[in-house]
C-alpha cells in the first residue's frame, strides 16, 4: 500500500473523540482508527523509512499516572517519531510536524548548555537558527526558563539560548484538501530536510541522554 494523506474520516475520528474521550467511544470507533488513522500513518513511515529511519507510532492510550486531568482516556492525535530525527502528528486540527529535543534531560542540558557559552559552538546554533527562521521554520522551546540557569552569567550574549529547556522545530498545517493526497509525504519530508541542521547540531554537541527512563513507553 502507498501512502495517500489521511481522509475526512480521520479527522472526524479525531472530533468525535475530543467530545467523547470514553472507551465506547473508541470500541465503536477502532475500526476507523485502524483503516484512516494508524493505517496511512503505517504507510507513510515506511516511505520516509529510506531517509529518515525507522518510524514508531505512540500508544493512543493516554498515562494518565503523571497528569492532573484523569477523565481524559485516549490521546487525540495520532504522532510518530522518526529513529534519523523527526516527529509527525496528525488530529482533528491538522498535520504537524516537528524535530529536534524535546524535554532535556539533566545530563542533556549540561551538554547543551555548555555548548551554547562556547563562543564558536554557540554562534553555529545562533546561525542554524536564523538560517531556518528565514526558510520559514519555526523555532520552538515548549520550556524555558525566565533567567540565566542557576551559576551561569545572566548577561551573556546568547542567553536567550541559554534560557532553554528544549530546542525543537515545528510547523502546522490546518486542514485542506491537500491532506487527502500524497502531497502530504512532500510537505514533511521537505519540512524534515530543512530542520535537519538543528537536528545535526544537537546530535553533535548534546546526544542522547544516559539517564534510565522515568516511566514507561509513550
Amino acid at each position: 500500500m502507498t501512502f495517500e494523506g489521511w481522509t475526512a474520516k480521520a479527522l472526524e475520528f479525531y472530533e468525535g473523540l475530543e467530545a467523547d474521550n470514553t472507551r465506547a467511544y473508541w470500541s465503536d470507533h477502532k475500526p476507523v482508527y485502524e483503516s484512516e488513522v494508524r493505517g496511512p500513518m503505517t504507510e507513510l513511515l515506511d516511505e520516509l523509512e529510506a531517509e529518515f529511519g525507522p518510524g514508531k507510532i505512540f500508544r493512543p492510550l493516554r498515562d494518565s499516572r503523571y497528569s492532573a486531568d484523569k477523565t481524559a482516556v485516549y490521546k487525540t492525535a495520532t504522532c510518530a517519531t522518526l529513529d534519523l530525527g523527526g516527529f509527525v502528528q496528525i488530529s482533528a486540527q491538522g498535520l504537524a510536524a516537528g524535530n529536534g529535543f524535546q524535554g532535556m534531560a539533566p545530563d542533556q542540558l549540561e551538554r547543551y548548555r555548555a555548548g551554547v557559552l562556547d563562543d564558536g559552538i554557540g554562534e553555529e546554533l545562533r546561525d542554524v537558527i536564523d538560517t531556518a527562521r528565514r526558510n520559514g521554520i519555526e523555532i520552538s522551546a515548549g520550556q524555558q526558563l525566565k533567567g540565566a540557569p542557576r551559576g551561569y552569567p545572566k548577561e551573556h550574549p546568547r542567553l536567550d539560548l541559554l534560557r532553554k529547556k528544549d530546542l525543537f522545530t515545528w510547523r502546522e498545517w490546518p486542514v485542506a484538501a491537500w491532506l487527502e493526497t500524497s502531497g502530504t509525504k512532500d510537505r514533511i519530508v521537505e519540512f524534515l530536510r530543512a530542520s535537519r541542521p538543528l537536528h545535526t547540531w544537537l546530535l553533535t554537541h548534546v546526544g542522547p541522554t544516559t539517564a534510565p527512563p522515568r516511566f514507561g513507553n509513550r
